[in-house]
């Protein structure tokens, strides 16, 4: 039987701060992890659960073991993608992957939330455009992302990003001929049951979120955005 804290089994909470040491750039890819020794004297626990904790996260594919060496982070190359004034998701990929696609999820039309009122600026409640998306490199999913638009500037908004496959083409069709990044606020957490599943991830997985507001030349948002990269497979820039 396995200690819990705060209801979470001890060897869940080991694979999960090992996640967090690579995806913080503690560990880098390659790097070999601490002894068993070490890390059960880190965590408060004894060697049998960290050898569970390493054996999960070895399942997942985020650590190697060798026999006579050590456990070592895979070297898994990662995306890099950068986030500036001036963000574009296929000009940022460029050169990464051999190819690089959008799939469009789901459309609809709903009211504003309070939180997505004011990154675009609208009354509470004011109609706007929703978008699910996804993309995809070389046959992997690497985000998952929900778009919101004013409904009144951008009512047709879904029809158009089906047609042209483009965000930065529908804005040229509506006049908007640039756009910029007005705020990009980024956060890591576990992914949840939807994000693993769409995004192909083993549980306890983590996902940086970017939350982002895009305007137009005279300062007006455009959209506000609420993006999931896979850890394991992105990495983000500012």
């Amino acid at each position: 039987m396995h200690s819990v804290a705060g209801g979470v089994a001890l060897w869940r909470q080991i694979a999960d701060a090992i996640r967090l040491d690579i995806v913080g750039g503690k560990l880098a890819n390659g790097d070999r992890l601490p002894t068993e020794a070490l890390l059960a004297q880190r965590f408060s626990a004894n060697r049998h659960t960290v050898r569970r904790a390493l054996a999960v996260l070895a399942e997942e594919g985020v650590v190697v073991a060798e026999q006579g060496r050590g456990t070592f982070v895979r070297s898994i190359r990662r995306l890099s993608y950068p986030i500036g004034k001036r963000t574009r998701f296929r000009e940022g990929l460029k050169g990464q992957a051999a190819s690089l696609t959008s799939v469009s999820i789901s459309d609809r039309i709903e009211n504003a939330t309070a939180r997505v009122a004011v990154a675009l600026g609208l009354k509470p409640g004011a109609k706007v455009v929703r978008t699910e998306g996804m993309s995809v490199a070389d046959g992997v999913p690497i985000s998952r992302s929900t778009t919101w638009l004013s409904y009144r500037r951008f009512p047709d908004f879904a029809s158009r990003i089906n047609q042209m496959g483009s965000t930065t083409l529908v804005f040229g069709s509506y006049g908007i001929t640039d756009y910029s990044r007005a705020s990009t606020r980024i956060s890591a957490r576990h992914a949840d049951v939807e994000e693993i599943q769409s995004l192909t991830l083993a549980p306890g997985a983590i996902v940086l979120v970017s939350e982002a507001v895009d305007v137009d030349p005279e300062g007006e948002a455009i959209s506000y955005a609420l993006s999931r990269f896979p850890a394991e497979r992105m990495e983000l820039v500012v």
